[in-house]
């Protein structure tokens, strides 16, 4: 008996297509299958097989060590995973141990820029079955399943906005090399200034058309393609996607823009606020409602229009906004996981800087959209940062929201003056938002002290690496003077 059928790990509709990617390969002669998971970052890390090796590990998946969950975001190796428990206090994570990445095979896809290859999503289990506990797929999949009890879906659409810049120098000289590495050399493909300008759109076109198609042929569902107001800046918008879905498409999407970017002479970062001249930050808008699994109903959507017109959402869409806005200070560590990514919460800046919500308003951390009898109401949340991992800033989310539906909160009057609004301050630091989250009981609860505790360590090892650095601005402030 394999693996997957031992631990009972797929349903009909995954075993069905696993027999229909056997007959895939054969049919586009396929020479390799990447298996990849998305990491603690929403980074994908993951093995290539050949062909006919990755078909015989469908069912008994394909082993990876244990320490690409013990990384940074330098891909150092932050937990003493040689010691007794490996730093994880886990006798499975011990001396590099291997755990079990296993295909989920309705994620399948031949990869266009490279079409002799095959392309699989993975979840992580230890041997006797159980998931990884580390594993933010399989976290986000536990929390849809706790929404599926109460009788709804996820639902998101996402908003993405990142840089394409052409790769001048890549920086690939030994002495370049590094953890991480120098970054490469760039220039723009379009000034910024001229947003959503037909002008500027056709100055990046030709860049734009090829991840377009790439994105398009992986099956991802794109709606539109936008320039952004910053220099070389662009937005991605998606069609609403039901629970896993929506997360997967985020961590595809991604590494496929990167890739075909990179083949073709251009830089794609996600990255929000590079460290170039007039570039401007990035922000990841997500758009999410609560559907109801017996039928399809929006449950944000007021059904009654009231006579003045003031109520955009239903009694549960309204306390699940309060539990964002409650939570969001905690939160804020999911939804913006960088310490590049504080810089864009700046007032007056389209950006949020505190947990406020406001009816059709950019420059709340909550955007309200739609109103009484219309299906497509939802929640625009403006607090994300591009490089987020998509599984832990969405479970975040539902946590919160439904933490706010079952205490019954009140989010209170629209703001329609985020600016000068009273209200609690998000974090202005990775340090703050981490410390935030550490000293947060409702998060503690809801994820578990274990995941909880390793999320703050893995952050904690980031911050301490950049306040390990002389920054420019010590060195200029402090070199003269003293």
């Amino acid at each position: 008996m394999s693996f997957v059928a031992r631990h009972a790990l797929w349903s009909d509709e995954q075993r069905e297509a696993a027999r229909r990617i056997a007959r895939i390969v054969e049919e586009n002669n396929l020479e390799v299958i990447r298996l990849a998971f998305p990491d603690q970052h929403g980074i994908l890390r993951g093995k290539t097989l050949i062909a006919a090796e990755a078909l015989a590990s469908l069912e008994s998946g394909c082993t990876i060590t244990t320490t690409m969950l013990a990384k940074d975001t330098s891909h150092r190796t932050v937990f003493p995973v040689f010691t007794a428990g490996g730093g994880f206090g886990m006798k499975e994570m011990e001396g590099a141990a291997d755990v079990l990445m296993v295909p989920d095979p309705l994620t399948f896809r031949v990869l266009p820029w490279s079409p002799s290859t095959g392309w699989l999503l993975c979840d992580i289990h230890f041997a006797d079955g159980r998931p990884v506990p580390f594993a933010t797929r399989h976290i986000f999949k536990s929390v849809l399943d706790r929404l599926a009890q109460r009788g709804y879906d996820f639902v998101a659409g996402l908003e993405v906005e990142f840089h394409i810049f052409k790769l001048d120098d890549a920086r690939m000289s030994p002495e370049d090399a590094g953890q991480p590495g120098e970054p490469p050399s760039v220039s723009l493909l379009s000034h910024g200034y001229q947003y959503l300008t037909e002008q500027r759109y056709d100055l990046m076109e030709p860049a734009l058309d090829i991840i377009r198609r790439d994105v398009l042929a992986l099956g991802l569902p794109l709606r539109s393609v936008e320039v952004e107001f910053g220099p070389s800046q662009c937005e991605f918008t998606f069609q609403p996607r039901k629970g896993i879905e929506a997360a997967d498409n985020m961590v595809l999407f991604r590494s496929a823009v990167k890739q075909i970017a990179r083949r073709h002479g251009y830089h794609a970062t996600f990255m929000c606020r590079p460290k170039l001249p007039n570039v401007f930050a990035s922000g990841w808008h997500l758009h999410q409602s609560l559907v109801a699994r017996d039928g399809g109903a929006n449950a944000f959507m007021a059904k009654n229009i009231s006579k003045d017109g003031s109520e955009p959402l239903s009694a549960l869409g309204k306390s699940y906004l309060a539990g964002l806005l409650a939570h969001a200070r905690a939160s804020a560590v999911f939804s913006t996981p960088t310490i590049n990514g504080y810089k864009r919460y700046r007032t007056y800046s389209l950006a949020p800087d505190r947990a406020i919500w406001g009816r059709d308003n950019r420059g709340v951390m909550i955007r309200v959209l739609g109103g009484a009898g219309d299906a497509a109401t939802r929640l625009e949340n403006r607090i994300g940062e591009p490089a987020a991992n998509p599984y832990l800033y969405m479970a975040s989310q539902i946590l919160a929201g439904l933490d706010g539906v079952d205490r019954k909160l009140d989010p209170g009057p629209s703001a329609d003056t985020p600016y000068e609004t009273e209200a609690a301050p998000l974090p202005k630091s990775l340090r703050e938002a981490v410390f935030a989250l550490n000293d947060d009981s409702f998060f503690r609860n809801a994820f578990g002290e274990k995941f909880v505790d390793y999320y703050v360590h893995i952050k904690n090892a980031e911050i301490e690496r950049f306040q390990a650095e002389v920054s420019d601005w010590e060195h200029r402030e402090y070199f003269e003077m003293f």
